[in-house]
């Protein structure tokens, strides 16, 4: 029985199972418990833990998901090496619902968010200026590319509070400053993940165009899920084969990113 894991998948809407023979297990955190029950197997040779983000029943709306308690909880159980699936808006005309985006900055438009662990006890800084781990983006780049998607290496990731969309105007905003496509959790999760010295790899499918790219009423929640599911077969493959091309040891920087700063508790082991 694998109780612990190297590599976690933290799946997005429309996305609450990954592996079929699988341990459940429950974790408890300073923060209160994850999202759901993690469940924990086998890919190929490597320890997987697995991670609705909103429940298996998709109960928590992005702006009450524990991130906190979901990050702790995987790095608890020995995971170093975080990808994160998600469905997102499309932003420009050219990005077209199914089309596979790496982005490699974010921009955070939320509010209210707990987005430290570091918030008593001492200040703790920590360096952000590359959001995600540059081994993960590479190798999912590397991979959703031998596999025929329909790729995009790179863009900004705009994460909203939710749950409600956009307003044509914020859309058009968002368009206007450069960034690609927009999402409701992106946030705080790469930024705790940063703060546990995580490797965190966002996978964001476009399963619409935003407000203020196309005319018409703007898409449903229920249609964001229908796109999502019509492609699940696809994303599993994908981070399946993405947890397959992974190295089993961290060169990145990721891993040091707590390095010389004077932390207030120990992190989970």
């Amino acid at each position: 029985m694998v109780t612990r894991a190297d590599i976690g998948v933290i799946g997005g809407s429309g996305f609450y199972s990954l592996l079929d023979d699988a341990t459940e297990v429950e974790v408890t955190t300073p923060y209160g418990p994850p999202s759901d029950v993690i469940t924990i197997g086998r890919i190929g040779t490597r320890s997987v833990a697995f991670l609705p983000r909103h429940g298996r029943d998709h109960r928590f709306s992005p702006h009450r998901i524990p991130y906190r308690a979901n990050l702790w909880a995987l790095r608890s159980l020995g995971v170093r090496q975080v990808l994160a699936p998600s469905a997102v808006g499309s932003l420009r005309p050219e990005l077209g619902p199914g089309t596979l985006v790496v982005p490699d900055q974010f921009v955070d438009r939320t509010s209210g968010r707990v987005q430290t662990y570091y918030d008593d006890g001492g200040v703790v800084h920590v360096a952000f200026a590359d959001p995600y781990c540059p081994t993960g983006r590479a190798t999912a780049v590397s991979t959703a590319r031998s596999s025929q998607w329909e790729l995009v290496d790179g863009g900004t990731l705009v994460v909203i509070e939710g749950p409600r969309f956009s307003t044509r105007a914020e859309s058009r905003w968002f368009t206007a400053n450069g960034w690609s496509i927009v999402g409701m959790t992106g946030f705080p999760e790469a930024v705790l993940a940063r703060e546990l010295a995580l490797c965190y790899t966002s996978l964001s499918l476009v399963t619409d165009h935003d407000a203020g790219v196309e005319a018409g009423e703007g898409v449903t929640h229920e249609e964001v899920l229908a796109f999502f599911g019509t492609n699940i077969t696809r994303i599993r493959s994908l981070i399946t084969d993405v947890v397959t091309a992974l190295p089993e040891k961290r060169t990145c920087a990721c891993g040091n990113a707590l390095d010389g700063l004077k932390l207030p508790f120990d992190l989970p082991e």
